[in-house]
């Protein structure tokens, strides 16, 4: 059994990988585009727009597994930030500062560096992972 899940752990990191980019961008396209739809207003050019631009454009690339250890990098680092700035100040502990999602997707990018987009994907095919 242990074989099997083994042989099948860079498909599970791809789809993992692919999941959490889409999870990503939709924080994007949430700042910038409106969708979906939220009552909060992102101010052209303010740090949450930045911010928006990064979630869009690197969510798309780790899900599409495109420059996605760079994109990956940047996408963690983005995390770490937002983090720091904007839920640690409210809450030491993560659970009652509402930062549980940044801290995991600021490991999980991070991990991404390292471990690469695994089998299904585009720098896979482009020879650019190996």
């Amino acid at each position: 059994m242990i074989e099997r899940l083994n042989s099948l752990a860079p498909l599970a990191l791809s789809v993992t990988r692919i999941m959490a980019g889409l999870a990503f961008m939709a924080h994007g396209t949430q700042k910038l585009l409106g969708f979906p739809a939220t009552e909060r207003a992102t101010e052209t050019f303010s740090l949450s727009w930045i911010a928006g631009v990064i979630e869009l454009v690197c969510g798309a690339l780790i899900a599409l597994g495109l420059l996605t250890r760079p994109a990956a990098f940047l996408s963690s680092g983005l995390m770490a930030f937002a983090y720091w700035m904007a839920h640690a100040p409210r809450d030491f502990f993560p659970v009652n500062n509402g930062g549980d999602a940044a801290i995991l997707y600021c490991f999980f990018f991070l991990y991404l560096v390292f471990a690469g987009p695994g089998p299904l994907s585009i720098d896979r095919i482009r020879g650019a992972d190996h």
